[in-house]
């Protein structure tokens, strides 16, 4: 996983599996760079190819960690068809803002 700040935002990228394995410190890693981070963060899918419910979890926490902060925008970039349809199937799509890039 890849963890950079690029000015205005917070790119999280490089993430093979979301998984029990891999969550915790997926979350622990991205709460770390959340204090005094850019107002756009923006994670990555385009590698993911396969998220669990520890995923999914992970996500949600990064999801409220970043909703209690007001302007601060979080957005889920290259979903492969098969993450994507995870997301709307859980709809947790509604949560989060999703683009292909």
């Amino acid at each position: 996983m890849k963890i950079e700040n690029q000015g205005e935002c917070l790119r999280i990228s490089e993430i093979q599996e979301l998984t029990a394995v891999n969550s915790a410190q997926f979350r622990e890693d991205v709460s770390a760079a959340l204090p005094g981070s850019p107002p756009v963060i923006e994670i990555d899918l385009a590698q993911t190819r396969f998220v669990d419910s520890s995923g999914l979890g992970a996500l949600f926490a990064i999801y409220r960690a970043t909703a209690q902060r007001n302007g601060m925008i979080l957005r889920l970039l290259n979903p492969r068809p098969e993450v994507e349809q995870l997301l709307e199937l859980t709809q947790m799509r509604q949560l989060f803002e999703i683009m292909q890039r």
